[in-house]
């Protein structure tokens, strides 16, 4: 693979990335209400689960889902349901404060990360993104080092980009700020995920 194919793959990864959906929801909320490091842990879960689908789709797995159609609507159903769930919990947990600092940041880095990967793996449509991309970018004849450093490309952009959302949305402002109006972000958040997931099962 040339350079300019690495770049162009990462270029394209990032436009998609940046593209607001469930994981930037999630991403604003966590760094709003936990702070950056429950927010660099869902970063780099969702890395990780980019990683995986985009290794899914070097493996033919977007060719999968275009031949047994059936397996990508099943999954497109399990995954709008965690997104829904996820924004039930949102919305129910809306009225409650934010932790205190001095008691530590409520959700752990295993647990961000675990999150973050769970979240990114609900929407199978990425695999189908990668595949088209990778028709065109990453030859027949890559070596597995070039297909390796093609999913480092994946991982770092998608990391790099959530971990710059985490960073902005945990300043001592933006906090601040959601603090002021936590109810009510949490609820059209939750409403937002809620309506993304459910957008994930339409045509």
């Amino acid at each position: 693979m040339s350079a300019l194919a690495f770049v162009t793959l990462a270029l394209a990864h990032l436009l998609a990335a940046i593209s607001p959906g469930p994981s930037f929801v999630l991403s604003v909320k966590t760094a709003a209400a936990e702070g950056y490091r429950p927010a660099l842990g869902l970063a780099l879960g969702f890395g990780l689960a980019a990683t995986i689908w985009a290794g899914a789709a070097l493996l033919g797995l977007s060719l999968l889902f275009e031949i047994a159609p059936l397996l990508f609507t099943a999954l497109k159903f399990l995954g709008a349901a965690f997104l829904v769930w996820l924004a039930v919990r949102m919305w129910r947990h809306a009225p409650d404060p934010i932790p205190a600092a001095e008691a530590g940041p409520p959700r752990g880095m295993r647990s961000a990360i675990r999150l973050g990967t769970l979240a990114m793996l609900a929407n199978p449509k990425p695999a189908i993104f990668f595949g088209a991309i990778f028709v065109g970018l990453v030859p027949a004849t890559s070596t597995p080092a070039e297909k390796a450093l093609v999913l480092f490309n994946i991982f770092w952009v998608e990391a790099a980009w959530y971990i710059l959302v985490a960073r902005l949305f945990s300043l001592p402002r933006a906090r601040a700020a959601y603090g002021r109006f936590k109810t009510a972000l949490d609820r059209s958040l939750g409403v937002a995920l809620g309506a993304l997931g459910v957008r994930l099962v339409l045509p």
